[in-house]
């Protein structure tokens, strides 16, 4: 009867542990990759736990999963992709996906009137367009002057509006706080121009940039006298300037 008992206990506890391991959740990591590379912010959902992730900008992710669990890999340009868990998969030290491009075929439109042969690159040199109507183009006067932002509008008006104001203006200070706003204002414009004309991969990879030191980067170009005049040139002299600043921020802050 005893032993009957020892062995129903033990039979039991070995039951209990193996249910245990069976139903345990652990983190698990992995990377999502595709043809193009373009990985980041790829939603991965446990749909078993309800848990969900999003991959950084080279495709690493964390999750929590346990046994048998199905994890969705899914973006706006990949086909979307399911895994259940098993045993082996949960002992790897990383799950590697491989995501393949979401095909959105289009049905197949054909139009032949007005002489069209359906050939693109052929109809387009053959159909005249006409301009989009501007003020340019309608010969409006002032068509070419370059708006002025309000903070510029605030500091013309200081400036012009009569002698008394601007004597007043001149004596209260009022017309150099104003100018300054300008100032303020067009480098902050100027900064984010050149902030956004570029994606923060590249900052991250071809600058060497981390990804939160960005914005401090940007300041540290725009305290430089020539960068009053960066957002002027073309792309490629603007890309030189800045993987020259890069290289003395990195110096500067010792991120090599």
């Amino acid at each position: 009867m005893i032993k009957t008992s020892l062995y129903s206990a033990f039979f039991f506890i070995c039951a209990a542990s193996l249910y245990a391991q069976d139903t345990a959740s652990k983190e698990i990591a992995g990377r999502v990759s595709s043809a193009d590379g373009d990985v980041a912010a790829t939603h991965v959902l446990n749909i078993s736990l309800q848990k969900a992730a999003i991959t950084d900008i080279d495709g690493f992710f964390t999750i929590t999963a346990r046994l048998n669990d199905t994890l969705v890999f899914s973006a706006v340009q990949f086909q979307r992709k399911e895994l259940v868990m098993t045993k082996e998969l949960l002992a790897s030290k990383s799950l590697n996906i491989n995501l393949e491009p979401s095909l959105n075929a289009l049905d197949e439109v054909v139009v032949m009137p007005f002489n069209l042969s359906g050939q693109l690159g052929r109809d387009m040199n053959r159909i005249e367009i006409d301009p989009p109507l501007t003020a340019a183009s309608l010969g409006l006067p002032n068509a070419f002057v370059e708006k002025m932002s309000q903070a510029e509008r605030k500091a013309f008006s200081a400036r012009s509006g009569g002698p008394l104001l601007t004597a007043l203006n001149a004596l209260t200070g009022e017309t150099k706080r104003l100018r300054l706003i300008s100032e303020r204002e067009a480098k902050y414009t100027r900064t984010e121009f050149i902030r956004k004309a570029y994606h923060d991969s590249l900052y991250v990879k071809q600058l060497k940039i981390p990804a939160d030191k960005i914005n401090d980067f940007m300041y540290f170009c725009e305290i430089d006298s020539s960068f009053a005049a960066i957002d002027k040139k073309d792309n490629l002299s603007i890309w030189e300037f800045m993987l020259h600043k890069s290289m003395a921020y990195r110096k500067n802050y010792e991120l090599d």
